[in-house]
């Protein structure tokens, strides 16, 4: 064969290949355009420096372990620390790890596609000591398993993405529980503890062995746009807790658990009154919650460093047991105060809102009775819905009554008529204007005009 006949020969193969990729090519754009599936969107460059998890060798079969590419990528961020940091792009694909430690000034950033997920392995998750607030375990007294994510100490963390996952692959967890055979608390999700500065935005969090979303003694959390989904009968799998934290958002997020969507916490019996950290400076605001097993927003049970200036607005609550929820016992000390609940849609609940005074769960025998909770200064601004059985049940008792309740312009339609739908004991405090049902008499009821309230809505 003639030289010449050769390069023809590759000639010709390479312009068949080209005009292959180019009728592929177009396939696609034609295909995405029918189909109207947007391009991947470009990925933000947030911090000076920038690095893709596949720089460390990991692959995102679903089957490879990449824990050691997390921790060498996690590394490399710390080294660009006092250069503002780093960002760790994960890309498309499942990325099997085990529990790994984040660090400061770093952007952990999940793509379209991407889906970190947890190995099931029990073995491979570090056990950590109890959480100095609670003195044991959450579910089981000593130690308890880390979380899939978990940070301490850390200053300016991010968590963000185009709505990547983080998937607990929980079933194996929730398995173990119902049969006993854990040794230790099962671990969150995400963890943040002692940390400032935290931005977590626009991810997906699914299937956690326990609470999705913890962050525990921290200051300045912001949590946007955040999807978090369990199946509704899944032990234990809160949203959101904030936990002894101080300047706290949460907003347009949606929460579909097996526990409480959202709940407030600050320690645990003596152990919260000895760690002495209140919860204060919450905000919670167009989050669409629901919970068959519990509540769509709950403050407790667990808050004896005490809860104070919580904001709860614009908030739709549907097929749960319970809309609204503040839980607490005598054993508990603490206090609830200065809570501010406007403009609730309550649709398919079963007890609308709740406010409790024996919740009598404790870490163990060594608790003091005498040790009292405050629940005091709780407003109701705006309560709508349909479909609720009982829209309201407050019971304080003689020990811990329930004073300055302040409800103003209700409607919630009932399952069906029936007395009794609004009551109440040990309690003090009125309703302002138009309220349906008919409230419990230990209210007193003060025309609309009267426009004192008794919460300030300045939060700091």
């Amino acid at each position: 064969m003639t030289t010449i006949t050769k390069i023809s020969i590759r000639n010709a193969f390479w312009m068949s290949w080209a005009l292959s990729f180019s009728l592929v090519f177009f396939w696609q754009v034609n295909y995405r355009n029918r189909h109207g599936l947007p391009p991947p969107p470009p990925i933000p460059n947030l911090r000076p420096h920038v690095f893709n998890l596949t720089d460390f060798g990991a692959v995102g079969d679903g089957y490879s372990v990449n824990t050691r590419c997390f921790e060498d990528a996690i590394a490399a961020i710390k080294e660009r620390a006092s250069d503002g940091g780093a960002q760790l792009i994960v890309g498309p694909g499942r990325w099997l790890t085990a529990p790994f430690n984040v660090t400061s000034h770093m952007t952990l950033f999940l793509s379209r596609g991407a889906t970190i997920v947890a190995i099931q392995d029990a073995g491979l998750w570090p056990i950590l000591p109890a959480l100095p607030s609670y003195g044991r375990g959450r579910e089981l007294p000593g130690l308890r398993y880390s979380s899939l994510i978990h940070g301490q100490h850390v200053e300016d963390f991010v968590l963000t993405g185009h709505n990547g996952s983080i998937d607990g692959q929980g079933g194996w967890w929730w398995e173990q529980h119902k049969q006993k055979r854990l040794r230790y608390t099962r671990g969150r999700l995400v963890e943040l503890m002692w940390s400032t500065n935290i931005v977590i935005s626009d991810v997906t969090l699914q299937n956690s062995p326990f609470w999705h979303l913890h962050p525990y003694d921290c200051t300045n959390v912001t949590i946007s746009g955040v999807t978090i989904l369990a199946p509704l009968d899944a032990p234990n799998t809160d949203g959101i807790d904030p936990d002894s934290c101080k300047n706290v958002l949460v907003e347009n997020c949606y929460i579909s658990v097996g526990d409480d969507a959202v709940a407030v916490k600050s320690g645990w019996d003596k152990y919260g009154i000895e760690y002495n950290r209140p919860c204060v400076n919450v905000t919670i605001r167009n989050v669409i919650a629901r919970s068959q097993i519990s509540a769509g927003i709950s403050i407790g049970s667990e808050m004896s460093g005490g809860v104070e200036q919580v904001l709860v607005e614009d908030v739709y609550i549907w097929g749960s047991r319970r809309g609204i929820r503040i839980k607490t016992s005598p054993g508990r000390g603490g206090y609830v105060k200065n809570i501010l609940y406007k403009n609730l849609t309550l649709i398919d609940v079963r007890v609308g809102i709740v406010v409790k005074t024996d919740y009598g769960e404790h870490p163990d025998l060594d608790f003091d009775p005498k040790a009292l909770p405050v629940v005091a200064n709780i407003s109701f601004d705006g309560v709508y819905g349909s479909s609720v059985r009982y829209p309201v049940r407050m019971f304080g008792s003689k020990e811990v009554p329930i004073t300055g309740i302040d409800i103003r312009n209700m409607n919630v339609g009932l399952t069906r008529k029936k007395r009794n739908v609004f009551t109440c004991d040990f309690l003090q405090g009125r309703v302002v204007g138009k309220v349906f049902p008919s409230p419990c008499k230990a209210l007193i009821r003060e025309e609309a005009s009267q426009t004192a309230t008794g919460i300030s809505t300045t939060f700091e």
